[in-house]
């Protein structure tokens, strides 16, 4: 079976394949050479992970996933969330990003946050399911690591003394928040 997998970011693609079942091929929208950028207009995470998914499904009529994620922050009410990759302002970067987060918590005794993920998942009739996965956390005062991508550096899960950005990409791949978004369509893949 192959699905597209609705980016370009080739670390999320590479998480995906060692994710799924081994009977599934993922391929990127890079493979389709598909270049148009799909806008995510949505307020909310699951919003933009349908937005993604309905546009290349329309284009290809091939079954496909897409998800959006978000690191949200208590004290911040939630904030980056939906506006996590461009929370600095366009073009999206992650260590403006991370300056600006470590910025607006200076000071804050509070530093829980959890990201986020949301799949969309369209099967090959059209059919929509949405997924989601959550891991918890704190924001620490400083980066650390130099694995993973986006606020991995500054992120440590509930329970552990690496941050995602400590970790190899198998340990985190055990416990993060699109690990368990596509735990969970692993197993309603498999059951189809």
């Amino acid at each position: 079976m192959e699905i597209i997998f609705a980016t370009h970011n080739k670390n999320k693609l590479k998480e995906v394949q060692s994710l799924v079942p081994a009977n599934i091929k993922v391929i990127s929208l890079d493979d389709l050479n598909m270049t148009t950028e799909i806008p995510e207009t949505g307020h909310a995470l699951a919003d933009n992970a349908l937005i993604k998914a309905r546009t290349i499904f329309e284009l290809y009529k091939k079954p496909v996933i897409a998800d959006d994620t978000g690191l949200e922050v208590t004290v911040l009410n939630g904030a980056p969330g939906v506006y996590s990759a461009r929370y600095a302002g366009e073009p999206s970067n992650a260590e403006n990003n991370m300056n600006l987060l470590l910025e607006n918590l200076e000071g804050k005794a509070d530093r829980s946050a959890h990201f986020k993920t949301v799949i969309a998942y369209i099967n090959a009739e059209g059919k929509e399911q949405l997924f989601e996965g959550r891991v918890d956390g704190e924001i620490i005062a400083e980066r650390r690591g130099g694995e993973g991508f986006g606020y991995d550096p500054v992120f440590l899960p509930t329970g552990y003394a690496a941050t995602f950005a400590e970790m190899p990409l198998e340990e985190k791949n055990q416990i993060s928040h699109r690990a368990r978004a596509l735990r969970a369509f692993s197993e309603f893949i498999n059951k189809v």
